[in-house]
């Protein structure tokens, strides 16, 4: 068996260890960086979701595969820029970075166009740092509203917390904002904290390392 699966069914073993069943999150394979050559291994598990930042290598990097393999689905877990939206729709399933009216209106248009509606989560800015996108707490409904209004299928919240000792007080918090915006979806949990984010309800965590070992 390789690495990477074995990887894979630890960190499954480990989170059933920690919730219910009918409360386990799905795994986000984060992929990106890594050559298909490392990802095949896990395809061939049956494993279904993977992870990129860039759009362009998720271009480059799935479109062939997934021909082949109809049931994958990609998220796009970095940054969209508003011109890339049109080629984000063509190969990813979900977006976990939608922040801004500009780029929610983008999406929107291009998914007419496309006849294909991704399925979506906010990002907040949980810990309020300068230098992260995501979107102020007290700004949540009224954007959410307006998501809605455009007819995006916005499934959830996702968050990336402050790289202290206090993810899960910002864990806590995000699943409490979920919960008052009535979404089923919560995005939050990577390789170092994930099992903190299970506990607080994460439906799906973003493991890339734990997985795939240390980037170059």
């Amino acid at each position: 068996m390789h690495n990477t699966v074995k990887n894979l069914i630890y960190i499954e073993d480990l989170i059933k260890s920690r919730v219910n069943d009918d409360k386990l999150p799905k795994i986000i394979a984060v992929s990106k960086t890594f050559p298909i050559k490392n990802i095949l291994p896990l395809i061939e598990h049956g494993h279904l979701h993977y992870g990129e930042n860039k759009v362009q290598e998720a271009l480059d990097k799935w479109t062939d595969v997934k021909k082949q393999n109809n049931n994958i689905k990609l998220h796009l877990i970095g940054s969209l820029q508003t011109n890339k939206v049109k080629f984000a729709l063509r190969v990813f399933e979900y977006i976990h970075s939608l922040d801004s009216e500009r780029l929610a209106k983008k999406i929107a248009d291009e998914q007419i166009k496309q006849d294909k509606k991704p399925k979506i989560f906010i990002q907040v800015n949980i810990g309020n740092e300068e230098q992260k996108s995501g979107l102020k707490k007290d700004k949540l409904i009224s954007f959410y509203k307006f998501c809605k209004s455009l007819n995006l299928d916005i499934i959830g919240t996702m968050c990336i917390p402050p790289n202290n000792e206090n993810t899960e007080k910002y864990f806590t918090e995000m699943n409490k904002i979920n919960q008052e915006l009535k979404l089923k979806d919560l995005s939050m949990g990577m390789s170092g904290d994930y099992l903190d984010a299970v506990e607080k309800n994460a439906t799906y965590v973003r493991i890339g390392s734990k997985i795939f070992g240390i980037r170059d």
